[in-house]
């Protein structure tokens, strides 16, 4: 062998490319090895996560519960009009369509108490089904001590948090609307979009993926939608022919009902809009329609991939953005998004910006939307969900694969005859997967992603920023409703 040939590096065979590599789990020592150790580290995590909720952000006290419990009880039981109801000491009433009322009707027989642990319970199952359809088969991995790290994040995450603590629908009809999309994935279709409809019926926002079915040519889904919205609202025309007239007629208009598009929890492009100072309607049509453009052009893409949890993902940030009024609990459609990160192998960036949605940084510019930063940071969840839609990693082949693990890869030779058996499977047709990168950190890729082993409209705009010396939860909850505040 001659001195150049000791030297000369060997050829390297198949090489995989970087995107397409599985990442190894990380090394035991920076994870806990025994059992105790993990109890240990979960009950330190807890310890943190319970004593950053009960001093950063305000707890809710069931408001919009309780806006929701007493406007059906006064509707059933003292022959009050449904949209005359008030909080008592405040001005918010229910706002929703009347489906949603008829939908609410069984709070009448039960006291706040009981209405507070029911809605607990569907919160909790609803969450369940949205993580399932979000991890795919990778939940089973898990085990009890993943599980409660996850829960531990999830309890973090501000939209989630006021959800919870207001006693809102919105996990519920993300719940409804992801049904859809594993319908879709997994080619159970006969019935997919009745979800859909249940939630536009509930609330309008959702609606959107209405307009989603229809860019990916899935006729039948958005007839089907359609056909249960329309029919749904039918039902409460019939049922509360009054309540529905005033409210599609005089309630769903009147926007002081809702409450004031500059305060900072309406993360919407007309909540950055008012709070820039430049309220111009003409403006915000126009941006909304750039919006809408944008989210036609990715979401399509999306769906003509098959890449549905992506397509769903897309259109929940749009929905968002395009609302006039996103307060802070209704970007739980933003959990989508953070799956499609870290399947498309962006663990890192995904982290970094659920985070930031942990922070409840946008109530540092609450009572004085002048002070410095306010442009970034009282607006920071709205950048971040018109950044997602911008950038989100999707699919543009029926792979399912995101864009940016498609591409030809020059490193990357052809099969040898010595691999006759790779080179083969490699040709047969159907989907496939970026999973090496999405399996990192164990989580989501969906069943229309199969992974290789690895790793509003309603009364909230009367929330309020913590305080700089924190109180109990008790003492923010009643001082909150003694006095709303501002509108």
């Amino acid at each position: 062998m001659t001195p150049s040939q000791e030297h000369e590096t060997p050829p390297q065979e198949h090489e995989t490319p970087p995107q397409d590599r599985v990442r190894r789990p990380l090394p035991d020592r920076v994870r806990p090895r025994t059992g105790p150790g993990r109890v240990l580290l979960v009950l330190a995590a807890a310890v943190a996560v319970t004593l950053f909720t009960a001093t950063v952000p305000l707890l809710r006290d069931w408001f919009d519960l309780r806006v929701y419990h007493g406007a059906v009880h006064a509707w059933v039981h003292d022959g009050g009009r449904l949209y005359d109801y008030r909080v008592p000491g405040t001005a918010y009433g229910f706002t929703y369509p009347p489906f949603a009322a008829l939908v609410m009707l069984p709070m009448a027989l039960v006291g706040l108490g009981t209405a507070v642990t029911v809605t607990l319970l569907l919160d909790l199952a609803a969450l369940a089904l949205v993580l399932r359809r979000l991890t795919g088969p990778e939940w089973r991995r898990l085990g009890w001590y993943g599980c409660c790290l996850v829960a531990l994040a999830l309890a973090l995450f501000e939209p989630l948090r006021d959800t919870v603590s207001f006693g809102q629908v919105n996990i519920l009809l993300l719940a409804l609307v992801l049904a859809d999309a594993w319908l879709l994935a997994s080619g159970r279709g006969r019935w997919a979009g009745a979800g859909i409809g249940l939630a536009a019926a509930v609330k309008l926002t959702p609606a959107l993926f209405i307009g989603l079915l229809l860019l990916a040519g899935r006729w039948r889904a958005a007839g089907v939608a359609t056909g249960v919205a329309g029919g749904a609202t039918l039902c409460a025309a019939w049922a509360a022919p009054d309540a529905s007239r005033f409210y599609w007629t005089e309630a769903l208009w009147d926007t002081s009902r809702i409450g004031r598009p500059e305060y900072v929890s309406n993360q919407s492009l007309q909540g950055v809009l008012a709070r820039l100072g430049a309220p111009d309607r003409a403006l915000w049509a126009v941006l909304v329609l750039l919006v809408l453009v944008l989210w036609a052009w990715r979401a399509r893409r999306a769906a003509k991939a098959e890449d549905w949890t992506a397509a769903f993902a897309l259109t929940g940030l749009a929905a968002c953005l395009v609302s006039p009024i996103t307060w802070v609990h209704h970007l739980v459609w933003l959990l989508p998004s953070f799956a499609v990160l870290v399947r498309a192998g962006h663990p890192r960036t995904a982290g970094a910006l659920y985070a930031v949605l942990c922070t409840s940084v946008v109530w540092l510019w609450a009572d004085d939307p002048s002070r410095p930063g306010a442009l970034l940071g009282s607006n920071a969840y709205a950048w971040i969900t018109l950044g997602l839609l911008a950038a989100l990693p999707v699919a543009h082949s029926s792979s399912g694969r995101p864009a940016t693990s498609r591409m030809p890869s020059a490193t990357t030779p052809a099969p040898s005859p010595a691999a006759p058996a790779t080179a083969a499977d490699s040709a047969q047709p159907g989907p496939s997967c970026a999973g090496g990168a999405a399996a990192t950190a164990g989580a989501a890729a969906g069943p229309d992603c199969p992974r290789t082993r690895s790793a509003s409209s309603e009364p909230t705009g009367s929330t309020r920023p913590a305080a700089s010396n924190p109180q109990s939860s008790r003492a923010r909850a009643s001082s909150y409703t003694a006095k709303p505040p501002p509108r």
